[in-house]
């Protein structure tokens, strides 16, 4: 197909639609601001018609015709065809990478700490973790897959749900011995609490004032303590008995299965409204090495296991070129 001639200039055109810029499209695509605006020319100068609009003083962004907004989700969807095609392609290999978006707190508290099971699994796979808590472009920074923690809802992406979980106060069982006995949420009372602002503002994200409030407890100040952006961090203050941290389940398992914090309060139960799901781009659904990686991080979930204690474990597990049924 001779349109195919233009492919490029469909790459440049997209990205800049995207992006309302064609700087932000050049820095996406690794050429010049000049390069990215000649391709677009071109296939504007093909089809015989301008595909934004032009020639308005101060505009600050680029604005698409109506024709090219109509155009620009089969182009997406195209491309994304293109992509996935070219994965295919590479599918007789048995080495690959996988680019995996998460937290910097959950890399450190679940994830790392059981990684080595799908490596055994599938040795020839190399991760690469990709760890920010500011939201990704699964195209622009070439992510395969992620982790997130949320409502469930990524404009563009699908979201399966992975895991619930609880929130709960915790602290060091040192701190459980020195300081007077902890039986209720109102014995906090004069306690240190350790606040996490790794998500501050976040519809839902759990804190000290709503665990307090659904717990019915009055008289606990929220607004001294020590405050902390970073989740893993939080438990580790927590750890070192600097106070009593707000803990998620999910972050806090290993540290309380490993007792290096305790739960206090055990018969009061608190859900969290946010949940952790795995994200990636529909139409790579099915591509091996996501797959398998989405499958192993449910049964790592459904099966609450510890961290990996020891190289070699889990021989039994599936490795590349086996035939396997994949989750839909």
């Amino acid at each position: 197909m001779k349109s195919l001639a233009h492919l490029n200039a469909l790459r440049a055109f997209e990205a800049s639609a995207r992006h309302q810029s064609f700087s932000a499209a050049a820095a996406e695509l690794h050429v010049t601001p000049a390069a990215v605006g000649q391709l677009v020319r071109t296939l504007e100068q093909w089809l015989g018609a301008p595909l934004f609009h032009r020639g308005a003083s101060g505009r600050a962004r680029l604005v698409p015709t109506a024709a090219a907004e109509r155009a620009l989700p089969d182009i997406q969807a195209g491309l994304g065809k293109l992509a996935l095609g070219l994965e295919r392609l590479k599918e007789g290999s048995l080495s690959g990478m996988l680019t995996v978006a998460v937290s910097p707190a959950f890399a450190a508290k679940w994830l790392l700490p059981r990684i080595e099971r799908f490596q055994l699994a599938w040795p020839d796979t190399d991760v690469r973790l990709d760890t920010n808590l500011k939201p990704v472009d699964f195209v622009a920074q070439q992510i395969d897959i992620g982790v997130r923690y949320g409502a469930g809802v990524w404009p563009g992406l699908a979201a399966d749900k992975l895991m619930d979980e609880e929130v709960y106060p915790v602290c060091s069982p040192e701190l459980l011995r020195r300081r007077k006995p902890l039986k209720q949420p109102a014995d906090l009372s004069g306690e240190t609490l350790i606040h996490d602002l790794s998500m501050d503002g976040q519809l839902g994200f759990p804190t000290w004032a709503m665990w307090l409030a659904k717990t019915g407890v009055e008289g606990v100040s929220t607004e001294r303590g020590m405050k902390i952006n970073n989740s893993a961090a939080v438990l580790q203050a927590a750890i070192d008995g600097h106070g009593v941290a707000l803990a998620r389940s999910v972050m806090a398992h290993d540290d309380l299965a490993a007792g290096r914090l305790v739960r206090l309060f055990p018969h009061v139960k608190v859900p969290s409204a946010l949940a952790y799901y795995v994200i990636y781009q529909p139409q790579t659904r099915e591509l091996p090495r996501l797959a398998a990686f989405r499958d192993w991080l449910f049964e790592e979930a459904a099966a609450g296991r510890r961290p990996v204690a020891a190289p070699g474990s889990n021989p039994s597990r599936r490795r590349p070129g086996a035939t396997t049924s994949k989750r839909g």
